[in-house]
C-alpha cells in the first residue's frame, strides 16, 4: 500500500531513572521515530479485529446517543510511595511510577479520604479526612498527604502538616499546584511533585476572622469562591498568587432561619463582566451573586428548594437537583425549565456532574445514573466509593480499583461500529478486513464507496484518534491506507499527523506514566504544555523523545532536568556534577547556561554557578552571563565577565555602544565599570557617558582631568600643558552649557578658561611661569607690582572685577612693592568708592604708620576710619603711638 500504522507506544531505557537522560551513542539514530517506534505493521501479524457487533456492545443508548465507559487503568496499584520504590527496583520507567500489582500492599479508600484530581488527565491528591472513623491499624496513625498518578502509581508522599485547622477540600488549581482549604479560610499550597508548601509552610488567610470559618467551597480552574459560616461570600480569582487578594461580594443577605443548601459557581470566562459569579440556592430561590450586586432567581420557575448544582462546562446551562427528586437542565439566567426529570430517589445526590454537554451524571452509594435531554436514563451499579472527575469531552470514574472515563462515542465511531451501518467508513473498515483475507469482496465495497471515499477515509483517521485500544487503533489507521491507495486527492499529512498523535497519546497513556489524555484534550491542552507537565513531573526522558519526535525546542527539557539534577545531587562534588551536567546540555545547542547558573545559585551552590558562567562566555552569550553573574553576587564574577566582554571589543575594534548600553541597564555592573574606569581607564569612563547622556558626569570628569594635568609638574615650566588644559575646560563648559540644572558649572567653567588664556599670554608676553594657576585677584596684583599696569586694567575689563575690589588689589599690591609716591597719587585721583580704609590698612599691613596717616583727613576721617576698621583699639592704639 506505501504506508505503515506505527503505533507502538514510547519506550523508556530500561537503565534509566529519576532524573536521568540518557546521552546518544553514535551508533543511535537522531530521529525520535526510527530510534523508538520504527515498527514495520505490513510485516507484522495484522491484529484481531473486533466485530462491530462486540465493539458496539459496549455502548449504552442515551437517548439517540451513544455513550461507553472505558476502563483506562484496572486494578489500580494503591501502595503507599516508599513500598513501591522499593518494588520497583525490578522494574523498568522513566522515574516516575511505582510497582505493577505485585507491590501493592493496601488500598486507598476513598470513603476515608479527601481526595482531588486534576483535569487533563492530572495526578490525583488524597488526605485521610479526620471526621471519619477508620479501623485500628488499617492506616498509619499520622496523616500524610499522598500524590498518585491516574493509573494509580505512588508519586510523592509527605506528613500533613500538623497543628493546623481541619481541611475543608482539595483541589488542582490550573497551573497544577495542590491547593488546601482549611476550615478557618485560609489556603495552604503544595508544589508538585514533591509537595513541598510553596512558597511557605504558613497558610495564607482569606476569610476576616469574624466570619466563622468555611460553609462550603467551590473551586474552579484559577480560583475559589468560599461560602462562611455568616453567609458572605468571599472570592479569589488567583490562588497560585503569593498574595491571593480575596474580596468579599455583595452581601446576600440570607436570613438567620434560612440556610444555603448547596452553590456553584459560573466562572469569568463565560460572566460579561469578567468576574465570576456565585449561584446560592436558598429556600425556594437561587441567588446569583457577583462584586456589586445580589439577583434572585428560579422563582417565577417554581423550582423548590434546589440541593445540588453543576454548572456545564461552557458555563451556559445549569443541572439543579430539587427537593422532590427532579433534576433539572435550566439556563444559568434560569428563563426557562429546559429538560426536566423524576428521580426515583428524593435523597441529593453525593455527586453530580455534566458528561460534555449532552449528559449529567448523578452518584448515589452504589449507583451512578445518566441522565439525557430525551429517553431512559442509564444506570451504573458501583459496589465500592467512586469519584467523578469532570473532563472537557467526558468524565473520568475513579474508584478504589479501577480508573474509567465515560464518554459519547464519537460519531465517527458510531458510523462505523454501529450494528447495521452501512455507512462508508463501515463499508471500507469490511473492505480493508476482506482484503487481509484475501476476498475479493474487498473490491466489491470500494465500488460501493467510491464516490464517498474521501469521507469514509477521513471517519476512520477520526475514529482512531479516539480509541484507547491500540488494537482498534491499528485495526482502523489500517482500513484509512486501504482507501489512500485508492484516493490520490485524500491530504495525505492528514493520515501521517494522526499517527503523530497517537504515538505521543499511546507514550503518555502508559501505565507508568499515567495520563490518560483523550485527543480533543490533548488539542485543548497542546504539546507544549503537556512536556512542561511531564517535566513537572519529572519525566524528563519522555519528555526529550516526545519534543524530538515532534520538533520542538528541546531547551526547556533539558534546562529543567538540570536544575532538577542541581537539586538532587547535594551531595555530588561541584566538579563531578558539572562533568554529568555538560554531557546533557551539550544535546541542545544554543541551551541557555544562564538559567541553570542561576539555580545553581540560588541553591546554594555558588562554586558551581561560577563553573557555569566561563561557559556563557565560550558560546559567546556575554549578555546572559552578566545577568547571571550580577545575580550571583559575586563581584569578582562580574568583572570577570565585564573584562572578557572588554577585551573582545578591543580586539575586534567595535563600537562599545552595545557594551555601554549593556551595562547602563544593569547598576551593579555600571557601578562597578565605572570604579574601575576612574582610576585607570577615563577615555572609557568619559565614552561611557557621552553614550548615555550623562553629560554633566562627563563634564565633571572633563574637569577633574585638567587638575590633573594642573598638577603635573611640567605645568610650571611655561605651556606645552596649558593648551590641553584648557581645551578640557572648555570641553567641560559645553557639555554643562547643554544642560539647564548646571548654569553655574557652565559659567564658572568658562571664566576659567578665559583666565588660562589670558594668564598663558601674560607668560609669554613677560617671559615669567608666575601666572597660570593664580586667581583673577592675584593676576592683577602681579600685573601692578611689575608695574604693567595696563595689563592689569585688561585684566580687570575682561573679568569685570568692580572699582571696589580694584582699590583693594591696587592699593594693596602698590604697598607690597613700597611704591608710597604712586600709592598717594592714586589715593588723589578721586573719591575711593568705598573710602580709604583699603589705603590705610595696605600701609598698616607693610609696617608705615606714617603712611597710613597721611590717608587720614581731619576727625571726622578719623571717626570713619575707625568705623571702617570695626572698632579696632589695636590698630588705634598703633597710630596713637
Amino acid at each position: 500500500m506505501g504506508y505503515r500504522v506505527e503505533l507502538v507506544p514510547i519506550r523508556l531505557d530500561p537503565h534509566v531513572r529519576g532524573l536521568t537522560v540518557p546521552s546518544r551513542s553514535p551508533r543511535q539514530s537522531t530521529s525520535f521515530l526510527t530510534a523508538h517506534l520504527a515498527r514495520d505493521a505490513a510485516a507484522a501479524s495484522p491484529p484481531a479485529m473486533s466485530s462491530s457487533v462486540s465493539v458496539a456492545a459496549e455502548w449504552d443508548l442515551l437517548s439517540d446517543r451513544f455513550y461507553r465507559r472505558i476502563t483506562v487503568y484496572s486494578p489500580l496499584p494503591w501502595s503507599p510511595p516508599s513500598a513501591a520504590a522499593a518494588s520497583s527496583s525490578s522494574t523498568s520507567g522513566g522515574g516516575g511510577g511505582g510497582g505493577g500489582s505485585g507491590g501493592v500492599l493496601g488500598r486507598l479508600d476513598l470513603s476515608t479520604h479527601i481526595v482531588a484530581a486534576a483535569p487533563f488527565g492530572g495526578p490525583i491528591a488524597a488526605v485521610r479526612d479526620d471526621s471519619k472513623i477508620v479501623q485500628l491499624h488499617s492506616e498509619p496513625s499520622r496523616r500524610r498527604l499522598l500524590l498518585y498518578s491516574s493509573s494509580g502509581h505512588p508519586i510523592a508522599s509527605s506528613p500533613w502538616p500538623p497543628q493546623l485547622p481541619r481541611l475543608h477540600s482539595l483541589a488542582f488549581s490550573s497551573s497544577l499546584n495542590l491547593v488546601a482549604l482549611l476550615s478557618d479560610g485560609s489556603l495552604l499550597r503544595f508544589r508538585l511533585p514533591d509537595l513541598k508548601p510553596n512558597p511557605s509552610p504558613t497558610p495564607v488567610p482569606l476569610l476576616p476572622t469574624s466570619s466563622g470559618g468555611v460553609a462550603d467551597a467551590a473551586f474552579w480552574g484559577g480560583g475559589v469562591a468560599v461560602l462562611t459560616e455568616d453567609n458572605r461570600v468571599v472570592v479569589t480569582t488567583d490562588i497560585d498568587a503569593a498574595d491571593p487578594h480575596p474580596r468579599e461580594f455583595a452581601d446576600p443577605c440570607v436570613g438567620q432561619d434560612e440556610q444555603v443548601l448547596c452553590m456553584a459557581v459560573v466562572e469569568p470566562q463565560f460572566v460579561m463582566s469578567g468576574s465570576p459569579e456565585v449561584l446560592l440556592a436558598v429556600g425556594d430561590r437561587v441567588l446569583a451573586v457577583d462584586e456589586d450586586d445580589v439577583q434572585t432567581l428560579g422563582l417565577e420557575l417554581e423550582i423548590g428548594p434546589v440541593q445540588k448544582m453543576a454548572v456545564s462546562p461552557n458555563g451556559k446551562l445549569l443541572a439543579a437537583f430539587a427537593h422532590d427528586g427532579r433534576l433539572l437542565v435550566i439556563p444559568t439566567d434560569f428563563s426557562k425549565i429546559i429538560f426536566e426529570y423524576e428521580c426515583d430517589s428524593a435523597l441529593p445526590p453525593d455527586q453530580i456532574a455534566w458528561c460534555g454537554l449532552d449528559s449529567v451524571l448523578l452518584y448515589w452509594s452504589e449507583a451512578l445514573l445518566m441522565v439525557g435531554p430525551n429517553g431512559d436514563p442509564v444506570l451504573y451499579n458501583y459496589d465500592e466509593p467512586i469519584k467523578l472527575i469532570p473532563e472537557c469531552d467526558g468524565v473520568r470514574i475513579l474508584s478504589n480499583s479501577n480508573m474509567e472515563f465515560l464518554h459519547r462515542v464519537p460519531d465517527s465511531t458510531t458510523s462505523i461500529f454501529g450494528i447495521g451501518s452501512m455507512s462508508p467508513a463501515a463499508l471500507l473498515y469490511d473492505a480493508r478486513d476482506h482484503y487481509d483475507k484475501q476476498s475479493a469482496k474487498a473490491y466489491d465495497n470500494y465500488q460501493l464507496i467510491s464516490s464517498s471515499l474521501p469521507e469514509a477515509i477521513e471517519a476512520c483517521i477520526d475514529a482512531a484518534g479516539h480509541e484507547f485500544d491500540i488494537s482498534r487503533q491499528h485495526a482502523l489507521l489500517r482500513a484509512a491506507t486501504y482507501g489512500l491507495a485508492f484516493c490520490s486527492q485524500f491530504p495525505h499529512e492528514r493520515f501521517q499527523e494522526m499517527c503523530k498523535t497517537l504515538r505521543v497519546l499511546n507514550a503518555v497513556r502508559d501505565p507508568q506514566i499515567g495520563m490518560p489524555l483523550t485527543i480533543q484534550q490533548y488539542k485543548l491542552l497542546t504539546a507544549p504544555v503537556l512536556i512542561g507537565r511531564l517535566i513537572n513531573a519529572n519525566q524528563h526522558l519522555l519528555a526529550l523523545r516526545i519534543s524530538e519526535y515532534l520538533n520542538l525546542n528541546p531547551e526547556v527539557v533539558i534546562m529543567h532536568w538540570a536544575c532538577e539534577k542541581i537539586t538532587a545531587s547535594a551531595a555530588i562534588p561541584d566538579t563531578v556534577l558539572l562533568e554529568g551536567l555538560l554531557d546533557k546540555l551539550r544535546l541542545c545547542k544554543g541551551i541557555s547556561y544562564a538559567a541553570v547558573a542561576a539555580h545553581a545559585d540560588n541553591s546554594g551552590r555558588r562554586k558551581l554557578a561560577a563553573m557555569l558562567i566561563p561557559l556563557l562566555l565560550s558560546i559567546d552569550e556575554q549578555d546572559k552571563a552578566l545577568s547571571k553573574a550580577i545575580e550571583s553576587g559575586d563581584t569578582d564574577l562580574v568583572y570577570l565577565v565585564l573584562f572578557h566582554i572588554w577585551q573582545k571589543v578591543a580586539v575586534e575594534k567595535s563600537a562599545p555602544l552595545d557594551f555601554f548600553g549593556v551595562i547602563n541597564a544593569r547598576p551593579l555592573a555600571r557601578d562597578l565599570f565605572m570604579a574601575y574606569a576612574r582610576h585607570s581607564k577615563h577615555e572609557a569612563l568619559k565614552d561611557f557617558f557621552l553614550s548615555t547622556g550623562r553629560l554633566q558626569d562627563a563634564a565633571f570628569l572633563l574637569l577633574k582631568e585638567s587638575r590633573e594635568l594642573e598638577r603635573n609638574p611640567m605645568a610650571s615650566k611655561g605651556s606645552p600643558l596649558h593648551g590641553p588644559q584648557v581645551r578640557l575646560i572648555e570641553q567641560a563648559h559645553r557639555l554643562f552649557a547643554e544642560t539647564k540644572e548646571h548654569v553655574f558649572e557652565s559659567k564658572a567653567s568658562e571664566e576659567h578658561a578665559k583666565l588660562l588664556r589670558s594668564q598663558h599670554e601674560l607668560e609669554v608676553s613677560t617671559k615669567q611661569a608666575i601666572f597660570v594657576g593664580s586667581s583673577v585677584s592675584d593676576t592683577i596684583k602681579t600685573c601692578i607690582a611689575m608695574g604693567n599696569e595696563r595689563a592689569a586694567l585688561k585684566v580687570k575689563s575682561e573679568f569685570k572685577v568692580p572699582d571696589k575690589r580694584w582699590y583693594w588689589l591696587k592699593s594693596c599690591a602698590l604697598a607690597t612693592v613700597g611704591n608710597w609716591d604712586a600709592l598717594e597719587k592714586f589715593s588723589k585721583e578721586r573719591r575711593p568708592p568705598g573710602g580709604y580704609k583699603p589705603f590705610v590698612e595696605a600701609c598698616i599691613d607693610a609696617g608705615q604708620k606714617t603712611e597710613a596717616l597721611k590717608h587720614m583727613h581731619g576727625s571726622r576721617w578719623q571717626r570713619k576710619l575707625q568705623k571702617q576698621l570695626h572698632r579696632s583699639k589695636i590698630v588705634m592704639s598703633y597710630l596713637v603711638a
